[in-house]
């Protein structure tokens, strides 16, 4: 993954079935300060992490299409916490340019390591559809 890459979850990655974003993203071990008794405490809801999921292909034949921001400390995401998720937007609402509403930042207290999101299809799944999902600097206050 190049430099540039390592914020993105998903790069017009095709969703036509329930499935996890393409890359997770590692936040870390939180390291043990120089005199100090224990490790910091990761809290990335405590960074104003925005996250943008954004349709680059129109999407067909499912009846709707869910964002859900997961968090765990496992890497494998065998007992993933959920942070907040969108509504299920309708196939109709699904065309090039949708934009995704996710909760506007990162919960105070979310403490697990990885970070992915999971696309969850209802009804049958979709013959085309792509999305591009990423941190972003900030997101217009119009989202």
């Amino acid at each position: 993954m190049a430099l540039f890459d390592s914020n993105l979850f998903s790069e017009n990655q095709a969703v036509t079935a329930s499935a996890a974003s393409t890359n997770s993203l590692d936040f870390g071990a939180p390291g043990t300060p120089v005199g100090a008794a224990g490790a910091l405490v990761l809290d990335l809801g405590l960074s104003d992490i925005d996250i943008l999921v954004q349709v680059t292909e129109a999407f067909a034949t499912l009846t709707s299409l869910k964002v859900t921001v997961q968090a765990d400390n496992d890497s494998s995401f065998g007992s993933p916490t959920t942070l907040g998720s969108s509504e299920a937007i309708a196939a109709a609402s699904l065309t090039k340019g949708y934009k995704f509403r996710l909760p506007v930042k990162i919960p105070e207290g979310a403490t697990e390591r990885y970070i992915r999101l999971y696309y969850t299809v209802a009804g049958s799944n979709a013959t085309a559809g792509k999305v591009f999902a990423g941190i972003v600097a900030s997101r217009p206050a119009a989202l």
